[in-house]
């Protein structure tokens, strides 16, 4: 069995109460009939914002396994939320566990700075990194940057930046536009309310319109140097190819929780119709997922608990690869057998199951794709060194 994380029983239990109030909503947002940022609101209100920022900055500390955790419970009730709060700390999880290291004078200023933000005023941080056509690899951005006047100016174009128009500040990857090489990355901290920032419409897919996602247009955008992450151009790919699990799995949690709550609601309509109940098929195949739920659940709490006692290293790296092709293959597998097993139940509109097998194919297109995550693994197992940015394709 998985060894579950120890969180904080009061914030556990927030988390729990939460899901009480965003779960009524999940149906309406998903339809359009409710304010697709309505749980966004409840996320903001419960405080929940502050789970990774230290403790001594005025957060709760917690660590990615008991983070992860805390997503599975609320994406066992709705995903979309549970996966906007993950762009949120996506954004901010690399500087919150930098935080205790050296980070000189502008990356303590820059941290300090970005806490009081989040624990004093509840602003809320999200990620632009994709774009069309490369998606989330930094390596194929195009949004450029350039220095003026002691700060710097971004032009670009983001796709698929959740909490489009939400969140106060977005956390925007750019390369240096006098330079050559593609490796040369920053991230910027960008605020909604500046001028030449401006959003597209909320983007029109089968499910998850609660996370908000939208096009993002960045012209001529002038930030201060205060605003450069952690006070230092260029390490954007650099941290990424030694510490990924952010990229990689920071959405596991959820999806971990979806895949949950798939199983228990297939479960639960075999079990009130007697003729599916005594199907030795159906049976047997409700066996099968629960296997595969526990040893993904297993896999998944174990990798987080590596990346706690050793993060960057490429074992640790390979096992959030690993968790993370491992809950995507069975919200696939899920997916698969739901019809199978409860036939037209798995379509209907007045049950979540349905909205729930709508949501679950996103796991496999968020990063890193399956197709990723074996060829990391894989190339570990080889012992090709993935701390050299040439070895994989980032």
């Amino acid at each position: 069995m998985a060894v579950e994380p120890a969180v904080p029983a009061e914030l556990l239990d927030r988390a729990t109460a939460l899901t009480e109030s965003l779960a009524p909503l999940a149906a309406d947002v998903d339809t359009g009939a409710t304010d697709g940022t309505a749980g966004l609101k409840l996320l903001k209100d419960a405080g929940l914002l502050r789970l990774l920022v230290p403790r001594d900055s005025g957060g709760d500390g917690l660590s990615f396994a008991q983070y992860t955790r805390i997503l599975e419970v609320l994406g066992a009730r709705d995903a979309a939320t549970a996966l906007a709060l993950n762009m949120h700390n996506v954004s901010i999880g690399a500087l919150c566990e930098a935080a205790g290291g050296r980070l000189g004078t502008a990356g303590r200023s820059f941290a300090d700075w970005a806490f009081r933000e989040i624990t004093e005023h509840d602003r809320m941080f999200a990620s632009a990194t994709s774009e069309a056509g490369s998606g989330a690899k930094l390596r194929g951005v195009r949004t450029t940057y350039r220095r003026n006047d002691g700060g710097y100016v971004l032009e670009g174009q983001k796709s698929f930046v959740s909490l489009a128009g939400v969140a106060d500040y977005y956390v925007v990857a750019a390369r240096d536009a006098a330079e050559e090489a593609e490796n040369e990355v920053s991230h910027f901290v960008v605020a909604a309310t500046d001028e030449g920032v401006a959003f597209g419409t909320p983007w029109p897919g089968q499910a998850l319109a609660g996370t908000h996602t939208a096009g993002m247009t960045l012209d001529g955008v002038r930030v201060g140097r205060e605003r450069l992450f952690l006070g230092v151009e260029g390490m954007s790919l650099f941290k990424l190819v030694r510490e990924p699990h952010w990229m990689v799995s920071g959405y596991t949690g959820a999806y971990l929780g979806l895949a949950g709550a798939i199983l228990r609601e297939l479960t639960e309509s075999v079990r009130t119709s007697p003729a599916r109940a005594a199907s030795p098929v159906v049976v047997r195949e409700l066996g099968r997922l629960s296997i595969r739920l526990t040893a993904a659940r297993a896999l998944t709490y174990a990798a987080c608990a590596e990346v706690d006692m050793a993060r960057g290293t490429q074992g640790t790296n390979a096992g959030v690869h690993a968790a993370k092709y491992a809950v995507g293959e069975l919200l696939a597998d899920l997916v698969a057998s739901a019809p199978q097993l409860v036939g037209t139940a798995a379509l209907d509109r007045r049950r979540p199951l349905q909205r729930y097998l709508r949501e679950a194919p996103f796991c496999s297109v968020m990063p890193a794709k399956p197709d990723e995550c074996l060829a990391y693994v894989g190339k570990t197992a080889l012992g090709v060194n993935l701390a050299d940015a040439r070895a994989f394709d980032w």
